[in-house]
């Protein structure tokens, strides 16, 4: 069963996640460095991890698993993931693969670097209803892809395995 992971501290999404998870029965990880409100649901657990520099981002990659998707504006967080066969989106809708994880990484040191040197200042632009539109529509179809795929490596394990579960 495919899991989601919620970058959470600075998520502008985490409601429309849970809405998304608690239709198609997804247990939903709220990962913060500070204890954030959540439905009560068995389907979500809240995970405080200790303050740090990327303490939440080292929990989520040490746990995410082939098929999982993760919600994070955290470009190395989802090269971390991805390296892990998860999906992984940004708050926008855009869906951070192995196609997209490497332009992503190479314009998110270009711009990093623009702002060291002086030459680049401020941030990104707003967040707004058409990014939450497309995000609810991206994420609805990585549910519904990632269960393919869970379901896909679930049938191919067992026409791997020898009758019986034994191995000759």
């Amino acid at each position: 069963m495919i899991r989601i992971f919620i970058d959470a501290d600075a998520c502008p999404v985490r409601d429309e996640t849970y809405q998304v998870a608690g239709r198609h029965g997804l247990k939903t990880y709220v990962v913060s460095n500070r204890l954030l409100a959540a439905p009560a649901s068995p389907q979500i657990e809240r995970i405080v991890v200790t303050d740090g520099m990327d303490v939440a981002d080292d929990w989520i990659a040490e746990h995410v698993k082939p098929h999982d998707i993760v919600i994070s504006s955290d470009i190395p967080l989802a090269a971390r993931c991805v390296a892990k066969k998860a999906c992984v989106l940004n708050p926008n809708g855009r869906i951070l693969d192995e196609n997209a994880i490497g332009m992503a990484l190479a314009m998110r040191n270009l711009m990093e670097d623009l702002r060291s040197t002086g030459t680049m200042l401020g941030g990104g632009k707003s967040f707004t209803k058409k990014d939450r539109s497309a995000f609810l529509s991206a994420l609805d179809t990585a549910v519904v892809r990632g269960k393919k795929q869970a379901a896909g490596s679930v049938l191919a394990a067992r026409l791997a395995a020898p009758p019986g579960g034994r191995s000759v």
